[in-house]
């Protein structure tokens, strides 16, 4: 990778890529509809789509998308997801099943899981808690980190469950008991078991640095796995008395987990009520 001066990055965002994604074409976007009633509408997302509207136009992003293909005036996001995490994202048509969903989840009585693949392998139930913050030391302004509790920082606690591990790498079902930004990929970090294809917490931010710049480099693949974040939502929905959604994965996780995990062709299946198993305990303990 060519060192590159601080400077030149000083006002990076995560909202800057020189890789513009593609713009959505109706006819994939309705294929990963997962759900729709005359409330709510649930997508599985793709892992290289932003969820709020950009200068790009209505198509480049799911909430512009959503509008022009359903004929909406406006709808209503629940939660939200990074451009690079895939899975469950949930809208609402109009503004009442809007704050339903929204006070819900506010309330704990929604709540989300993920799946991740880790670098390294996590050998038993990993419980990480602690203060996050905006990191002093990253030319990047989004980027965070654990750090003392301060008047600025935010308590985070995540919860870390190992489905499967081989090879130097682990599938991992993730529950986060608050919704901090980009969590789960800094408490991935402090462990010491960066997210699979992470740019910005992972081995080297330079690779976030360089991706901002120039866009995606093939021969990072090899060091990274992935062409982005190995993080898929993957259920959300009411706890109890509601109703509540499951996304498959994306056929890059599926990859991943097939060849360098050796992962059976049938793995999510198989990972699938393990999951299930301990998602729904640590749900109704808290």
């Amino acid at each position: 990778m060519n060192p590159l001066s601080e400077s030149s990055f000083s006002h990076l965002s995560a909202s800057v890529h020189r890789d513009v994604a593609p713009l959505v074409k109706p006819s994939r976007l309705r294929s990963w509809l997962l759900y729709e009633d005359e409330s709510i509408l649930v997508f599985n997302k793709p892992g290289w789509l932003v969820c709020h509207p950009s200068k790009n136009g209505p198509w480049s992003s799911l909430v512009g998308a959503v509008r022009e293909s359903f004929q909406l005036d406006q709808v209503y996001l629940v939660g939200r997801l990074d451009r690079e995490t895939s899975g469950l994202i949930l809208l609402a048509k109009n503004k009442t099943a809007g704050r339903l969903w929204q006070k819900s989840l506010e309330q704990k009585k929604v709540k989300r899981s993920y799946w991740a693949i880790l670098t390294g392998e996590l050998s038993e139930q990993t419980r990480v808690k602690g203060y996050l913050g905006k990191d002093p030391d990253s030319p990047v302004f989004v980027k965070q980190r654990v750090i003392g509790n301060t008047n600025k920082s935010k308590y985070a606690e995540s919860e870390f469950f190992p489905l499967f591990a081989k090879n130097g790498y682990t599938l991992c079902s993730v529950v986060t008991k608050t919704g901090r930004k980009h969590q789960i990929r800094v408490h991935a970090q402090s462990m010491g078991f960066p997210l699979v294809g992470e740019k910005l917490y992972g081995l080297n931010e330079q690779y976030y640095l360089e991706f901002c710049r120039d866009g995606w480099r093939e021969e990072w693949l090899a060091e990274l796995g992935m062409k982005r974040q190995a993080l898929h939502a993957r259920t959300f929905g009411f706890v109890e008395d509601g109703p509540s959604f499951v996304a498959p994965l994306p056929s890059d996780f599926l990859s991943f987990l097939n060849d360098r995990l050796d992962a059976e062709s049938n793995c999510e299946e198989e990972f699938a009520e393990k999951s299930r198993i301990w998602t729904e305990a640590q749900f109704l303990g808290e």
